[in-house]
């Protein structure tokens, strides 16, 4: 009985280690995101992880994490350049239509303004899971991410709402860190993981469904 209570193999110890994966790497990175320029490869690593990890259930989740930081620093930290200054630009924007969101022509504006906000946060929705999966420069990177925004234009709509919902939440209230990241590229997966094998040619597939087999069966 004792031995069948503390085999790391059971239900309730597969649900901690599970708890402490989605905490710990929440944590973990938001700690590697502080320095701000590695706010990409932390996203990159985290999406890659989450994808190993809780969808593919493999072990060593902090092992995969750093390894795949690591290697994803040299694109990301210039594709977080990019992306900071036009971030800051937009919620600036939006700070200033939603505190003029008073009247029914600054409800309209503010709901306009919303809506041209899909195509640039829908691209770097797609930025840096791209980036955790793939092996692309930064050119392609750009490139890969607007078309498939634009290609799947109610998946990219859902993942903005997602991300601005759920950044408001933890700005609201501080808690939510320690679960929204990893919370947030799982439901990233659900939509991403079926739409990256459709662009793939017959040898990235095939490196694609070695890594990931899962991933082909769920098309």
């Amino acid at each position: 009985m004792f031995r069948q209570v503390f085999d790391p193999n059971n239900l309730f110890w597969r649900l901690i280690s599970k708890g402490v994966d989605f905490v710990g790497l929440s944590l973990f990175w938001a700690a590697l995101s502080l320095p701000i320029v590695t706010a990409g490869p932390a996203t990159a690593a985290l999406y890659y992880t989450v994808v190993k990890t809780f969808r593919h259930k493999e072990d060593g989740a902090f092992g995969i994490y750093w390894k795949s930081f690591v290697q994803n620093l040299r694109r990301g930290i210039p594709a977080t350049l990019i992306f900071l200054p036009v971030m800051l630009l937009i919620f600036y924007g939006y700070s200033i239509m939603y505190a003029n969101a008073t009247s029914d022509l600054g409800v309209v504006m503010f709901v306009a303004y919303y809506v041209a906000l899909v195509v640039p946060v829908g691209l770097f929705c797609y930025l840096f899971p791209i980036m955790g999966r793939f092996d692309l420069k930064l050119k392609e990177l750009f490139q890969t991410s607007f078309a498939l925004c634009i290609r799947h234009l109610p998946t990219t709509l859902i993942l903005v709402l997602l991300v601005v919902e759920l950044v408001i939440f933890v700005l609201e209230r501080w808690w939510p860190i320690f679960f929204v990241p990893v919370l947030t590229m799982l439901l990233f997966s659900l939509f991403l993981e079926r739409i990256f094998p459709k662009y793939l040619n017959e040898e990235e597939r095939a490196v694609f469904e070695d890594r990931f087999p899962e991933d082909e069966e769920e098309e």
